[in-house]
């Protein structure tokens, strides 16, 4: 998404904004088959004029109603240039979060951008992901606790995602099977007197289930899956290799390659930064997978018996070497005193990648994208403290003289030659145009690919760019120096984290909440953060200098430099059952990178439980099922504690279990409510009239005020 700056106007004055679209996306991506798209805004924002102009967007309006629109767009852009097609729906959606966000109803932590790009499982064709924000923290508390429970209306996704989840975590190899249950009060007791067999008596109660099942696996596969207990489906009261899965990406020299695609021969990146040569490849068929964690956000999947090369704090003290372990035998035994165990190798050079021709030098690039103004509506601009950086500009920029315009304020301008017409385009605003950062704001720059991937050199020239302009050194008392960078872009975020690890570094991000800071200042006035921060914290390994500017490199050496980046194994943790391959490198140490950077071997040749409709268990069944917990396992709860359909007399476990372990460590409630409906937008409505005629009757969930009704509870289908 590219847009021009608009001006800061106080709410309710007129503002006007204008964003380019860029010729990768055609518009009728961004303005939907017949306008769709563009109706459904206009719609959403009756006080602002929109127009469209070939490939150029302008909205005019309150200006309070023009930023919404302005950051709608930059949304709308951040998803498209994920190869997802914006619907309807999702644009609805979008307006809702950036609405409720603005008007202080959610705490703004996701971006709409955030919630809709999630991709939980791709199976047949489609993928499941969240589409409201309640869904998406649904969805991420599933990967952060052991149990969770999902509590609110019919239609909000609450068993449909957790199936997604539990699926992803069998094909992840995180747990070894599914178990799916549900209680069959509609048949009691006397379920042993229906006819037919165990399963025919059930199947009617675990139907949804199924058809969640059918929807995420091959329909052929599920009977084979459960004939081995790989999955296993039964009402609550029955319920007494060294491998990758295929979609794991591997890096090769020509950039990231799903394991599955590999084929003897096929070069990947082995912990040298060379290429090694595949030798073999052996499907394994399905596993159970784990999500091996890192403590600096780097993960990877693999299978229970998958190899890694790691060390202790005691093998490096008494100068043992580098042992090799099981995924399965770390599990539980990755502290030593409160400290990580597991060291893990990094790269010992930086990755080789071919090098690649671009139009502009690289140091240049890292500035510019650092503290540069591309946003094309006028002549390129920089902005630094430092001559020392104007002066780098310049000298890497041939047909371009960097005027000073004064303060820390300097133009780019297209050096004539006579003869030259007038109209000529700057060489800088050609090469940005070329590599479509043209129009780009702070927010939304990012670094393109033929520099992500190309030669060392051309990638330590970016990063230096970057930290000589964003950047710098940070020194700490009794420690060595680490390196800070910040930006707003989520984008440029990943991709400065992609360069530091491919040059054999680590880094650490976290996000600076633009609410609630203490305004900058900017020639005397308050200005206010727009956007949330990023902050990267690097070390990168000895010899590799991350600053070219004087006296960011002088403070760098004199707190000592960087140290040795180091990277421990944080968690192990269960992700599902997967399709595996394993694959055999020439490389001496058998490693190759995988998702992340990380390295691992893969040469050498518990469960996820989900309770559903869990509002019709009783206290009693509700401890028992959460008492059977067993290791490395996760436990999703799903139910609706107004549609209870118990006995009379008895007590809803799930309203009860609210109660008790609500605050418990590792234990999470996810409440979504009518606006997570995904169904039919009526459904939504229907819901809401239900609850506004409780409130206004004097009932509470279909009971009345103050009494228990036939059971104490609400009643459905009455």
């Amino acid at each position: 998404m590219t847009q021009t700056p608009t001006a800061h106007t106080p709410a309710q004055e007129q503002a006007r904004a204008q964003f380019t679209v860029p010729a990768a996306h055609p518009m009728v991506t961004v303005l939907g088959s017949g306008d769709r798209l563009l109706r459904v805004i206009e719609k959403a924002f009756p006080a602002v004029d929109i127009h469209v102009r070939g490939n150029e967007i302008s909205a005019l309006g309150e200006a309070g109603e023009v930023a919404l629109v302005q950051r709608l767009f930059d949304e709308m852009m951040l998803v498209l240039r994920t190869g997802q097609p914006m619907t309807e729906d999702a644009v609805e959606r979008s307006i809702a979060m950036l609405r409720a966000s603005e008007n202080g109803e959610s705490d703004g932590q996701e971006t709409p951008a955030e919630v809709l790009t999630q991709n939980i499982l791709s199976s047949r064709g489609r993928t499941i992901r969240p589409k409201t924000l309640n869904q998406k923290r649904y969805v991420d508390a599933i990967d952060k606790h052991t149990i969770v429970f999902g509590i609110g209306p019919a239609g909000t996704g609450k068993t449909y995602l957790a199936m997604a989840k539990a699926v992803q975590a069998l094909q992840s190899k995180q747990v070894n099977r599914i178990i799916l249950t549900r209680p069959a009060v509609e048949a009691g007791e006397r379920l042993g007197f229906l006819p037919g067999t165990l399963y025919e008596k059930i199947d009617p109660y675990l139907r949804p289930l199924y058809d969640a099942l059918h929807d995420m696996l091959d329909p052929d596969s599920i009977p084979r899956l459960m004939a081995a207990g790989t999955i296993e489906v039964a009402p609550l009261a029955y319920m007494r290799g060294r491998a990758q899965p295929i979609f794991t990406n591997v890096l090769t020299p020509d950039g990231w390659r799903p394991i599955g695609d590999l084929q003897v021969g096929d070069l990947v990146v082995g912990s040298n930064g060379e290429p090694t040569p595949v030798l073999g490849v052996y499907p394994q068929g399905a596993k159970d997978i784990y999500r091996v964690t890192a403590q600096d956000g780097s993960w990877t999947l693999c299978c229970g018996e998958h190899l890694w090369t790691v060390r202790t704090a005691a093998d490096k003290r008494r100068d043992k070497p580098w042992r090799v372990l099981e995924t399965q035998e770390m599990i539980g035994n990755l502290r030593a005193a409160h400290a990580r165990r597991y060291e893990l190798p990094l790269l010992t050079a930086p990755v080789c990648f071919p090098e690649r021709e671009v139009p502009m030098d690289p140091y240049a690039l890292g500035l510019l994208l650092g503290d540069g103004c591309l946003t094309g509506s006028t002549t390129p601009a920089f902005s630094t403290e430092d001559p020392e950086l104007a002066g780098a500009l310049e000298a890497a920029l041939p047909g371009v003289a960097i005027r000073h315009k004064g303060g820390p304020d300097y133009v780019l301008n297209r050096i004539k030659s006579p003869g030259d017409v007038i109209t000529l385009e700057n060489p800088v605003t050609r090469v940005l145009r070329e590599l479509d950062l043209l129009r780009t704001r702070s927010h939304t720059k990012f670094v393109p690919d033929d520099y992500l991937y190309n030669s060392s050199d051309v990638r330590l020239a970016v990063l230096q760019g970057l930290l000589d302009s964003d950047g710098g050194p940070v020194a700490q008392k009794d420690r060595t120096c680490r390196i800070q960078y910040t930006t707003t872009s989520i984008v440029l975020r990943d991709d400065v984290i992609s360069l530091v690890r491919s040059l054999g570094g680590v880094a650490y991000t976290r996000r600076r909440d633009a609410a609630g800071r203490k305004p900058g200042l900017a020639k005397g006035r308050d200005v206010g953060y727009r956007y949330d921060t990023h902050v990267i914290d690097i070390r990168l390994p000895e010899g590799i200098e991350p600053f070219r500017l004087a006296r960011k490199r002088d403070k760098y050496h004199a707190a000592g430099g960087g140290g040795r980046p180091m990277r421990f194994i944080d968690s192990i943790e269960p992700a599902g059952r997967e399709e595996t391959v394993c694959i055999q490198v020439a490389a001496e140490d058998s490693l190759y990178v995988t998702q992340d950077y990380l390295l691992t071997h893969n040469t050498l040749n518990d469960a996820f439980i989900i309770l559903d409709e869990a509002q019709n268990t009783s206290p009693e069944q509700m401890k028992m099922f959460l008492t059977r917990l067993g290791f490395d396992s996760k436990i999703v709860i799903t139910g609706d504690v107004t549609q209870v359909d118990l006995p009379n007399g008895t007590k809803s476990g799930l309203r009860q279990v609210q109660e008790i372990l609500e605050g418990v460590d590792d234990v999470h409630f996810s409440r979504l409510s009518s606006h997570d409906v995904v169904r039919h937008k009526l459904v939504g409505r229907i819901v809401d009239a239900y609850e506004k005629y409780d409130s206004q009757n004097g009932t509470q969930n279909g009971t009345p005020k103050g009494g228990r009704g036939k059971a104490g509870h609400g009643h459905k289908g009455k």
